[in-house]
Formats: C-alpha cells, sequence, structure tokens
C-alpha cells in the first residue's frame, strides 16, 4: 500500500513538473528554424523564457503567455555585425533602428579606434570636434573602454555590444599624434592599457592602419600590443595597411603578427580596392589559405557592396595629417605644403593608399556628410561635380572642403569589383560587417547621407546573394551571420539557436526580405525582417520597433569580473 502511494505522490509531482515545463513566456511556432551551424532548416517550434531559449522541437501541447505564428517564416539567431560604427549614434538614438531591422542583436566595435580608453586630452579633443560638428554631440561619462559600454548598458540600447581595444587609441592616449616609434616607457604604459582593456571584457585588438596615426605603428609594435592580447584568449582584428597596390605585403603583416603574437587574425572588410588591383584576389587567398594550413587562424569579413566608405583624408599622404585636424588643415594652407600635398596625391604609390586613385576618376567619388552647414548641399554630389563648382582640381577641391568643414569629410569610394565580392561570399571563414553606424530615418541622422551600408548590408546579403542570386545557401549565410562570428570572438551562448543559449533571434520572411538604401538615397529601412528578440525580449514586432531596449555588454574571454 504505501508503495502504491509513494507512485501516486510520483505522478502527481512529475505531472506537476510536466506543466510547468510545458508553460513558456514565447512561444514561436512553425517557422523554419536554422539554428545557426550550417544544417539545412527545419519546421518546428522554439520556446523561450525569460532571456534564454528554453525548448526547440514540438511545443503544440505547451502553452504560453504570448505566441507567435512563424509559418513560412525563418527562424534564426540574432546576426552578429563583426564591424559596428555604432559608437555614438546609439547614444543619440539606443533603439539600433537601422540594423535592428535587419535582425543584427550585437554591434561589434573597435576598428583601429576604440571608445576608451580616453586621457583628458582625448576627451577635450573629443568635445573639440563635437563643437565642429554640433549635431552629434553627448556627454562623456567613461574613461576606460569597459566603463564606455557600461554607460551605453544603463542609457539603455536595443542591441547588445561588444568592442575591441583600438590600437591607434592606445598610441594617441600615450604619444599623441606623432609620428614615431614608442619609448621603452611609452610601449610599457600602451601594453599596460591594453591589459586593463582585455580584463574588462575587451575582444581583442584592433587596428586601421590605412588611416593617420594609425599607420605610424610598426609592425613590432602591433605585435607588443598583441602578445598581450594573446594571454587573454583574444584575437586581432585589422583594417590592413593596404587594400590595393600594396595588399600582398599587409596580408603577410596580418599573418606575422598573428603567428609571433600567438593568436588568431582577422582582417575587415576584405576587398581588392581599385581596377588594377582586382586580379589579385587568388594570391591574396592563396597566402590566408596556405596560413591556415600552417596552423594560425585567420578569418575574414566584408560588407556587400562595390564601394566603401571613409573620408577625404584617404586621399591624402598621411604626414600632412600628422598631428590631428587642426595642424591637418593648417598644413593644407600652406602654398608649398599644399603644393608637395597635390603632387603626391595624383601619383601612385606603394608607401600609402590612395583611394581618390584607387576609385579611378573623382566622379565615383560621393560626398556623403558635412559638419558645416553651408557645404551640406553638396551631400550627395560627386567630388567631380563639386570641383566644377569650385573650378579646380579634385585634389584641391578635396583639400578645400576639408579646411571649410574642419572634418575630413565623409566620402564614399567606388573601388570593388562585383565579380570578386560573389567569390567571396562563398569563403568558408568569411563573416559580414556594415562598418557603418545603425540610423534612423528621422532626427540628426537625416543631416547628412551615410553609406547604404548602413541600413541594408545584411538585408542585402539574403535578399541579393541568397534568394535573388543564389550565391550561397540560406543555412551557410546564416552560419556566416551567426555562429561564425560567434566562434571567431570566443563569446559564450550565443551566434546559435540552442537549448539554454540566450534568445537573440532574427525572424524574417525570405521571400520579402530586402534592402531599398541606395547611394542617392541612404535613409531607407530594409523589409522583410518581421520579428526580433533581444536577451528574450522582443523589440521588433511585425516590422516595427517596440522600444525595449533590453541590450547589454557582451565580453570576451579574457574579462575578469563576475
Amino acid at each position: 500500500m504505501k508503495h502504491l502511494l509513494n507512485l501516486f505522490l510520483f505522478v502527481i509531482l512529475f505531472s506537476a513538473c510536466q506543466k510547468e515545463k510545458d508553460k513558456y513566456a514565447v512561444i514561436i511556432r512553425g517557422g523554419t528554424v536554422y539554428d545557426g551551424s550550417g544544417k539545412p532548416g527545419l519546421v518546428t517550434d522554439v520556446g523561450i523564457n525569460a532571456d534564454t531559449v528554453a525548448f526547440i522541437g514540438d511545443l503544440s501541447k505547451a502553452v504560453s503567455e504570448k505566441e507567435i505564428d512563424a509559418t513560412g517564416l525563418v527562424v534564426s539567431p540574432g546576426f552578429i555585425n563583426m564591424l559596428s560604427w555604432a559608437v555614438e549614434s546609439l547614444i543619440l538614438d539606443g533603439k539600433s533602428q537601422a540594423d535592428i531591422r535587419q535582425g543584427v542583436t550585437l554591434e561589434v566595435f573597435g576598428e583601429g579606434s576604440s571608445m576608451g580608453p580616453m586621457s583628458d586630452q582625448m576627451k577635450a579633443d573629443a568635445k573639440a570636434d563635437m563643437k565642429r560638428n554640433p549635431d552629434w554631440q553627448y556627454d562623456i561619462d567613461w574613461t576606460t573602454l569597459g566603463e564606455y559600454l557600461e554607460s551605453m548598458e544603463r542609457r539603455g540600447i536595443t542591441p547588445n555590444v561588444a568592442s575591441f581595444i583600438g590600437a591607434t587609441t592606445v598610441r594617441v592616449h600615450e604619444l599623441g599624434y606623432e609620428n614615431r616609434l614608442p619609448s621603452a616607457e611609452e610601449m610599457v604604459r600602451m601594453k599596460a592599457l591594453v591589459k586593463v582593456g582585455m580584463e574588462e571584457g575587451a575582444i581583442g585588438v584592433g587596428s586601421s592602419l590605412i588611416y593617420a596615426p594609425a599607420n605610424y605603428s610598426s609592425t613590432e609594435e602591433l605585435i607588443e600590443l598583441c602578445k598581450v592580447a594573446s594571454e587573454y584568449d583574444g584575437m586581432y582584428i585589422t583594417h590592413m595597411r593596404s587594400e590595393g597596390n600594396g595588399i600582398f605585403g599587409a596580408v603577410d603583416e596580418t599573418i606575422r603578427i598573428a603567428r609571433e603574437a600567438k593568436l588568431p587574425a582577422e582582417i575587415y572588410h576584405l576587398k581588392m580596392a581599385g581596377n588594377d588591383n582586382w586580379w589579385k584576389l587568388d594570391s591574396v587567398l592563396s597566402k590566408i589559405d596556405a596560413a591556415n594550413k600552417e596552423g594560425l587562424k585567420i578569418t575574414a569579413d566584408m560588407y556587400t557592396y562595390p564601394a566603401g566608405a571613409t573620408g577625404l583624408d584617404a586621399s591624402m599622404p598621411p604626414w600632412v595629417q600628422e598631428g590631428g585636424i587642426k595642424v591637418w588643415i593648417k598644413r593644407l594652407q600652406d602654398p608649398k605644403i599644399r603644393k608637395k600635398a597635390l603632387e603626391e596625391m595624383r601619383k601612385p604609390s606603394d608607401t600609402w593608399e590612395n583611394l581618390l586613385l584607387m576609385a579611378g576618376s573623382p566622379d565615383r567619388v560621393l560626398l556623403l556628410g558635412f559638419a558645416n552647414d553651408s557645404l551640406k548641399k553638396f551631400t550627395g554630389k560627386t567630388l567631380a561635380e563639386v570641383s566644377k563648382i569650385y573650378g579646380k582640381s579634385a585634389e584641391e577641391t578635396a583639400m578645400d572642403l576639408v579646411i571649410a568643414d574642419s572634418t575630413r569629410v565623409g566620402t564614399a569610394y567606388f573601388m570593388m569589383s562585383e565579380e570578386n565580392i560573389k567569390r567571396q561570399l562563398a569563403l568558408p571563414y568569411l563573416s559580414f560587417g556594415s562598418d557603418a553606424e545603425s540610423p534612423a530615418t528621422e532626427g540628426v541622422f537625416l543631416k547628412s547621407n551615410t553609406h547604404p551600408r548602413a541600413y541594408g548590408n545584411f538585408a542585402r546579403l539574403l535578399g541579393k546573394y541568397v534568394r535573388d542570386e543564389k550565391a550561397l545557401t540560406m543555412e551557410e549565410a546564416i552560419r556566416k551571420l551567426t555562429s561564425l562570428p560567434a566562434s571567431n570572438l570566443k563569446i559564450k551562448k550565443r551566434g546559435l539557436l540552442k537549448t539554454g543559449y540566450y534568445a537573440d533571434l532574427a525572424i524574417f520572411d525570405p521571400a520579402k526580405i530586402q534592402d531599398h538604401a541606395t547611394f542617392e538615397k541612404p535613409h531607407q529601412y530594409s523589409t522583410g525582417m518581421v520579428h526580433v528578440f533581444v536577451n528574450g525580449t522582443q523589440v521588433l514586432e511585425n516590422g516595427e520597433h517596440t522600444g525595449a531596449t533590453p541590450g547589454r555588454v557582451v565580453r570576451g574571454p579574457g574579462w575578469t569580473g563576475k
């Protein structure tokens, strides 16, 4: 009798537990689930509790507080933006509208420059920059990179955020804008800054070696910084010293840094810039393949457009920019220096990357944004068009615009081959980054243009290249947007749609996902993304932002916090 009573109690308790297990905060029913591993999609259900994926499978008998009918939709892990410049746009508008509407749930910062560590002088310089561009003003309530990331979380942001520590930022912290090697003492301090950054959760060290003052760094300096990141299981990521004429040497440098610092390395926005360099793709890929066969880990990311965006500084020799914007402008106003710079701007060089020459002509150079209201009439015009208005050469006009605007002037350069883009999409180690802010189609963001990749990079991949041109499969595209970058970054419990992982989800219509932003009219949201969840909270519902800001700091493997 006692045995039967115990059995009866067990059945009651088991049933109660089953009932409890069958309750979910959210159930997503009947979607085609791509888990991010590269496996084909499977029609099934997903249950979410709190911030976690609680169950994947048949939930036909389960109940929930909220249900989503995902019939005909793709259910995927949230996308990872490997190269995000939303560092300031998220301060101005934490909703991250442009990227959330494409399914991006993690923004990764740190292409050479990071938002910390900041010295008092760097803070003063940043405030001076804000005065020159009053549309983008905010309080600097942090000093270290970790404090910046935590301040973002406190302000309230929709996506998760992570960051590399910028090699340029560390250099400026100790050397300012001087073009010289660091002293032994300065190098010790720079390495100490990297150590602090890694312990605060930085993913690794990032560089942007095409720009001044980043290109003042020697390979040896970068190796020393990366050795610190390696101690914390971090990685190196780089906008290489060249993406055109000197790309072979730049790839060799990247591989050397990975080898000698003993850490993985990634190439930012892989490209062969300039028509004369398009043929180099095979040789570059051979170098990467050889390094990986050697036992190194070399990966890459890219954006899905034939034009890059940076500034007019990329058309001028680095030496003229030494010392920062004020000194740069002063030099451009000196007739002798101006003449020398003009001569160098017109000649091909293997010692610096001249994007104006790589674009081929000034009508392939598009002006995206100005701080000076009197110059905003030139937004969306080519450098050739403005040169004609000024009655000067393209090179002189570029100089005059920098002087008048007191900024580097946001610029797009059309330099890449569509054939190369499609070939790169197929690379097994390649992920994706927008190389842009995450703006909105309202407010301060409309005062200047941007590259359409800010609104369309990820939707363009899924619409144009997966659905329309079948350049890669849906499961492979999703792997490259999710588990591949998460694995490279060594972040935990993200990048896969898996029980026990954080509930970052992108749910979209594969027949309707589409980018709409163009170079002429960039401020247009992508469409076809139906629902998005970040840490279990719905941030996009039926294509509209819910206003929720559940974003968190995502930290690298060296983090020493709790």
